[in-house]
């Protein structure tokens, strides 16, 4: 188990905690590592780093350090360096072997989390963290804190005389995080309208279920929703399962602000034909059913060189395999790619519109032919997978053509050291 370790109390809190219970267990079939991810935001993040790889020595746990390197963003630094952190996170899993990654959120980062959602008004069944999270459909990041406050590891770590750092970071009031951490403690207000992981994880297999019966996916360009269970979009688990094809259908990684959707839902419960656009996805109504594509406009230019990978416009991953650059982007002549969507049972004019959509490969070399790997993404999942949603991920997976995400592996040995 890679441990994330900042130097913070949550972090050093949990290495700790899980040293004493694997020598405590007497089980040989675990070992940690610590990785420190220096963000190099501020002064003195190094020594820090320094300092946690000597208590790392101190309990005989491997430890590594991993820089963020280059220039910083101006704006979005929080958001940017939690993508960074992972990243860098997962390369440390991976040279050193480990299964998973574990990191010391606890009760208090819940709350703050569950309060933030709330107010972005995150659509339907939004939830707090999950427990485990599947990062880059890899590696299953573990949170077994999530039920302990703050103070508690505090009071263990005090009561074991092991220090730690603040981060000052915590007290900048230009943070949304910061802002709601102090809103808490002043009020002590929590969000009502979040699930918990229970009530999400249920949704998750009520939403799995709708689609296995009433969706299908076409050349992974097209959504179709029997007409039979279009009237069934209310339901809130039904709700879900459809917004979250309309994030793949999108290539958007966030849910569609409350809002907008309910915006398409009143669409939908005016039984009406016709269209409406949201999220970049259009969701067309015919006496046929419900379907969902792409709107053909921003759609991107990407250029790829020999053996270089990347995502094109949140929907697909693709990869030159040639020896050669080539270009992905979309194509003036979509006959071809029309005549596909007709062949596979869609509707003249949605195939016209989705085709219009449709990512095309080309080689920049006359003397090359153009070579490509294209995979869809699900774009809502494949970064950051909540274990509560793992079930309705799957069925989606399933849809576009894909293999089921991979299991957690120790989550539950996990659970039961921690009980």
């Amino acid at each position: 188990m890679l441990v994330a370790v900042s130097g913070g109390s949550d972090s050093k809190g949990l290495l700790l905690a899980l040293s004493r219970a694997i020598e405590a267990s007497g089980k040989t079939d675990f070992s940690l590592a610590a990785c420190t991810v220096d963000h190099a935001l501020r002064a003195g993040s190094a020594a820090e780093a320094e300092a946690v790889a000597c208590f790392c020595a101190r309990l005989g746990i491997t430890h590594i350090v991993k820089p963020w390197d280059g220039e910083k963003p101006t704006a979005g630094i929080q958001a940017a360096a939690r993508e960074k952190r992972y990243q860098l996170l997962a390369a440390a899993a991976d040279e050193l072997g480990a299964t998973c990654i574990v990191t010391g959120h606890t009760l208090d980062d819940q709350r703050e989390t569950i309060l933030m959602r709330s107010e972005r008004g995150q659509g339907p069944g939004a939830a707090g963290m999950a427990a485990d999270v599947l990062y880059d459909r890899r590696f299953w990041v573990l949170r077994p804190f999530l039920g302990l406050r703050r103070a508690d590891v505090r009071a263990f770590l005090a009561a074991e005389g092991v220090g730690w750092f603040d981060d000052p970071s915590n007290a900048n009031m230009h943070f949304e995080r910061v802002r709601t951490r102090k809103h808490l403690a002043e009020t002590g207000a929590e969000a009502a309208t979040t699930w918990d992981t229970a009530s999400r994880a249920r949704s998750s297999v009520k939403a799995a279920e709708w689609l296995g019966l009433h969706a299908r996916v076409q050349e992974n360009l097209v959504v179709r929703i029997a007409e039979t269970a279009v009237g069934t979009c209310a339901d809130i688990d039904c709700r879900r399962a459809l917004l979250a094809m309309a994030g793949v259908i999108g290539g958007r990684t966030h849910p569609l602000a409350a809002d907008t959707a309910a915006r398409v839902m009143a669409f939908l419960e005016r039984s009406e034909l016709g269209r409406v656009t949201a999220g970049r996805v259009v969701f067309d109504r015919r006496g046929t059913g419900l379907y969902l594509y792409r709107e053909a406009r921003d759609l991107p230019l990407l250029t790829l060189g020999a053996g270089e990978a990347s995502i094109w416009d949140g929907r697909f991953a693709v990869r030159n395999v040639g020896n050669g650059l080539v270009k992905v982007g979309v194509c003036d002549d979509r006959g071809l790619q029309q005549q596909r969507l007709i062949a596979a049972g869609v509707p003249p004019g949605v195939a016209r519109r989705a085709s219009l959509s449709a990512p095309h490969v080309v080689s920049t070399d006359g003397n090359c032919v153009a070579n490509a790997d294209v995979e869809p993404r699900i774009c809502p999942y494949d970064t950051f997978l909540p274990g509560f949603d793992r079930i309705m991920a799957d069925m989606i997976a399933g849809l576009f053509g894909r293999q089921p995400y991979v299991r957690s592996p120790v989550h539950d040995l996990l659970t039961e050291m921690e009980r």
